[in-house]
């Protein structure tokens, strides 16, 4: 940031040092502390404007994945040091204040929600009136157009600021009252939503008939899905896609390889209830495993994909279980240049997707000339049962701090390069989640083995001294309880 910006900043957070430095509040009088409590809370709300500003100014993709975060949750977590529901709703705020940029003119265009968005920056209105004032009308915004949804803003934006109708000076007239509470925001929301759409929603008519699933062509690396779930397949994939996104939940074991220890289990309990004693190997699950809603459900997908391919009752065309096929030039593999195309996809995709496939796959050499197939040679990374076993015992979840998806969901990663000569073995495997194995080499995550044991350095924003740190459950039990202790 600009010196001023961050000396202005500074001088906020010297100035409450200040105030909160002696026993000064102690002595304050009931009418003192709701003077304070009032200046507190109009601070309060212009450090969330200040918040939900910043990140509406920076692009939504390019500024988390710069800092190392694959999200904008993510890095607000980690940045404020809030949870996911925090984070989450500062997001929300910030899709509704969001001044996009037109790409002719390169001038911002108006918010969505553009008079509630000045009152917010004039510190009338926080977070939490936001969502209070817009919310009930974004369930019908479908139904309700762009013209009533400003004419709503500004009616909103004048309550939060207190200005109410006057009926004793006449028709149109206002006077400048107390501030609304959130419930207040919340009921005139609800008024307008009753003013504007005062029929509701029609029910459709045979639903069912409309169920189906399109699966649209390849464009900028991502492939469309389209379609409608009846009631009862939506509830199944949403059962499956919260036990993916809830892995530290109750409930019976998942399909795939599992082990389970003969002894030693009060020792791995104590190990992971004394990981909170760590800030850099605890950070709570969100901090890490969490992405926007969309973002979460379609990598719970991935893992649920992948898992239903290895199951057993899977039918097995050709012999095999359905087998996802990367194809990929031999000389653009080893340059790090060039496309790949996956099979029953319409479209080339970055060659990271083949690195990323193949690091924990089979890669299999087909030597064509002119169009004949002369030879066939497969190089086999895949870790064995066994092997997967020992891996998952030892790491039990994703490498990275923080991150809680079960080693037995994860893939596993050669730490070295099976390309650089990395064996498949299990000193040179780790257990990573979809996304951290997808992200790892530009996300600022570094890995290695230090004797059999692996270890994990954060981007320098999240951990400035750089250490190399090894995950607590990674270590052997007597060390992990000896640290515990």
């Amino acid at each position: 940031m600009s010196s001023r910006t961050r000396f202005l900043i500074d001088q906020v957070v010297s100035d409450l040092d200040r105030v909160l430095s002696d026993d000064a509040l102690a002595a304050l009088s009931d009418a003192e502390r709701v003077e304070v409590l009032q200046a507190a809370g109009a601070a309060f709300r212009r450090v969330e404007a200040l918040v939900v500003e910043t990140i509406a100014t920076g692009d939504a993709v390019e500024f988390p994945h710069s800092t190392g975060c694959r999200t904008q949750n993510e890095l607000l977590q980690r940045a404020l040091l809030t949870d996911m529901r925090g984070a989450t709703r500062v997001g929300k705020v910030v899709d509704l204040v969001r001044r996009r940029m037109n790409i002719v003119s390169g001038d911002r265009l108006p918010a969505r929600w553009p008079a509630l968005r000045e009152a917010m920056l004039d510190g009338a209105i926080g977070v939490a009136g936001m969502l209070a004032a817009t919310e009930p009308i974004e369930k019908v915004s479908y139904r309700i157009s762009a013209a009533d949804r400003l004419n709503a803003d500004k009616c909103l934006a004048r309550a939060a600021r207190g200005i109410r109708p006057d009926p004793e000076a006449g028709p149109g007239a206002e006077v400048q009252g107390p501030a609304p509470t959130l419930e207040e925001l919340t009921l005139l929301a609800e008024t307008l939503v009753a003013l504007l759409d005062p029929d509701g929603e029609e029910p459709g008519d045979e639903p069912a008939r409309r169920r189906g699933i399109t699966l649209g062509r390849v464009r900028d690396g991502l492939r469309s899905i389209k379609g409608y779930l009846t009631p009862e397949v939506a509830a199944q994939l949403e059962l499956i896609l919260d036990a993916l996104n809830n892995p530290k939940g109750d409930g019976p074991p998942m399909p795939g390889v599992a082990f389970t220890p003969t002894d030693g289990s009060a020792a791995d309990d104590d190990a992971a209830e004394s990981r909170d004693e760590d800030p850099y190997n605890s950070d709570p699950r969100a901090v890490i495993d969490d992405r926007t809603a969309a973002q979460k459900r379609h990598d719970a997908l991935a893992a649920a994909l992948g898992i239903a391919a290895r199951h057993r009752d899977m039918p097995t065309p050709g012999g095999a279980g359905p087998t996802l096929v990367v194809t990929v030039d031999a000389k653009d593999l080893v340059n790090g240049s060039g496309k790949a195309s996956v099979s029953g996809a319409w479209g080339q995709l970055p060659l990271s997707v083949a690195s990323h496939v193949g690091c924990s796959g089979t890669i299999q050499r087909v030597v064509f000339d002119e169009g004949r197939i002369i030879g066939i040679t497969t190089t086999d990374r895949v870790f064995t049962v066994h092997q997967r076993r020992a891996i998952i015992a030892r790491d039990k979840e994703c490498l990275i701090p923080g991150c809680h998806v079960p080693a037995s969901w994860c893939e596993i990663h050669h730490v070295t390069e099976h390309a650089r000569g990395g064996p498949t073995h299990t000193d040179n495997g780790v257990p990573l989640c979809w996304w951290h194995h997808r992200s790892l080499g530009t996300s600022g995550w570094e890995i290695r083995m230090n004797d059999g044991i692996p270890q994990v350095r954060g981007p320098g924003w999240w951990d400035p001294a750089q250490r190399w740190r090894t995950p607590r459950l990674s270590l052997p039990e007597e060390l992990a309880l000896a640290r515990a202790g």
